[in-house]
């Protein structure tokens, strides 16, 4: 499970290169990320069902074996399309793997034994998330981003030759899979997601833009219609009634913005403001990384003394005063941003560990599949659309704060935010003149955004804490007598 985030997150240290090499805009660039969380979003919740049905085992290993070869393509990819291609359906295999192992270890290990092996779980998570962005840089610089995609594939042989070893239990189910709920809304989520990722190139007004979010609104319609008729629905929403799940589910919809965001966009901005190139940019992320490596032991024995609803919550409010200390200083120097990204990766870094399982635990065993599926859907479409937002606030703040170049401010916004300050600057403006000024624009962007997610995390806290607290008045049955959080 380990390399499935490094090569999610860690795409990100080679943006620049992949920019450069192909002779693209920030868009298409970018859309090497996007691609791969925009399907590993969309693919949870049917991959969720497929495991329940055709077996965990199976889905598991036929994920990592689709992860593996749509690595080993992007590699050799021709052209930017392949490569976008490539990892979107990189992130479809990852989607079922990670949705059937979760199953396969709920299914494995009921009772107390769950904390214990999900909080094994989230180590595996933060192993991938603390040094992807760092292995990735490092690789990126001294031999390129085909020789790190290929690394990703082949490093997952080993295990698939001993998956056969895993149980393949199977649902017994009639229903039929609900593909037109699956395809619109992985529709639904790919034209939000243009139309946010486009908008700061091609404007806001542009048709193409403006379709986009007006077939997302039609296509979000459209499968609330398909899913109100299904008896057993891609999404059932009616678990989002119960106020413990739907609490559960808007944490990560928040990490998506305070922490997995910022793996995406943070690195950029070390390499065109600081001037360090992709390896010195992904030593410094570990600083936001390094906690999720170190947590979960933590959270998983804290549990135990401390309820689950003080830790969530808490969560939240570390990562509101990493935002806000993040937005307080300047400059890019271990000395200056090591507090701040320490408390960023803390607060996100303290829920790895339990909330995977109490996602799951909230339904029946039999539909752990489907539990997952639709935690995992949500999680990551909130972290997609947290990229495509932050990432178009930020173009667009830094822009404005570029806009004495008049024409030539786009483009040099859409260079800068790949890492190339040098590659920005406009035709006739001065290199020097021009550093300062983008530099300026750049952090300034960056802080006002931080700030603004300081006070959505604050409003999350309190959110959060109503939540759980209305579950715990609420009638026993909810849950079907199984403990998911102990507010205590």
């Amino acid at each position: 499970m380990t390399l499935i985030p490094i090569t999610a997150t860690g795409t990100s240290m080679a943006v620049p290169e992949i920019g450069r090499e192909f002779g693209t805009g920030l868009s298409a660039a970018q859309w090497a990320v996007n691609a791969f969380f925009l399907t590993f979003a969309t693919f949870m919740a049917p991959t969720g069902s497929l495991a329940d049905r055709f077996g965990r085992r199976r889905l598991y290993s036929g994920g990592l074996a689709v992860f593996s070869i749509s690595m080993l393509v992007a590699a050799i990819a021709p052209d930017i399309a392949v490569v976008i291609a490539a990892r979107a359906l990189a992130g479809a295999g990852g989607a079922a793997a990670i949705t059937a192992g979760s199953a396969l270890l709920a299914q494995s290990f009921p009772g107390p034994e769950r904390t214990k092996v999900f909080g094994a779980y989230g180590t595996a998570l933060g192993l991938g998330l603390a040094f992807g962005p760092m292995l990735a840089g490092v690789v990126v610089t001294s031999i390129g981003w085909r020789v790190f995609f290929v690394a990703a594939a082949v490093l997952l042989v080993p295990i698939l030759a001993v998956i056969r070893w895993l149980p393949n239990s199977t649902v017994d189910t009639s229903a039929p899979l609900d593909v037109a709920g699956a395809s619109t809304f992985t529709l639904a989520l790919f034209a939000v997601s243009f139309g946010l990722v486009e908008g700061p190139e091609l404007g806001w007004a542009h048709p193409a833009v403006l379709g986009a979010f007006a077939g997302f609104v039609l296509l979000i319609i459209t499968f609330g219609r398909i899913e109100a008729g299904k008896q057993r629905p891609l999404i059932d929403v009616s678990l989002l009634r119960q106020p413990r799940f739907l609490a559960i589910c808007l944490m990560p919809m928040l990490f998506g913005f305070s922490f997995v965001a910022l793996l995406v966009l943070l690195p950029q901005y070390f390499m065109a403001v600081g001037g360090l190139d992709a390896a010195e940019a992904g030593v410094l992320l570990t600083f936001l990384t390094a906690p999720t490596l170190v947590l979960p032991p933590v959270t998983s024995a804290l549990v135990r003394k401390v309820s689950q609803r003080v830790i969530l919550v808490s969560s939240l409010v570390v990562s509101a005063a990493g935002c806000a200390w993040l937005a307080a200083v300047s400059g890019v120097h271990a000395g200056t941003l090591a507090g701040p990204l320490l408390t960023l990766g803390t607060g996100f870094g303290l829920t790895l560990a339990i909330i995977d399982g109490i996602a799951i635990s909230v339904v029946e065993p039999n539909r752990a599949g489907m539990a997952s599926g639709l935690f995992n859907t949500v999680r990551l479409g909130g972290e997609l659309l947290a990229m495509a937002v932050l990432g178009a606030a930020l173009a667009g703040l830094t822009r404005s704060g570029l806009a004495q170049y008049g024409d030539h401010a786009v483009a040099a916004t859409s260079r800068l935010l790949q890492g190339d300050l040098a590659g920005a600057t406009p035709p006739g403006a001065t290199p020097a003149a021009f550093a300062d000024t983008a530099s300026i624009s750049y952090t300034a962007a960056l802080q006002d955004i931080m700030w603004a997610l300081a006070a959505v995390n604050v409003l999350g806290a309190l959110a959060i804490a109503r939540l759980l607290t209305q579950s715990t008045n609420s009638s026993g049955g909810e849950a079907a007598g199984r403990t998911i959080v102990n507010p205590r």
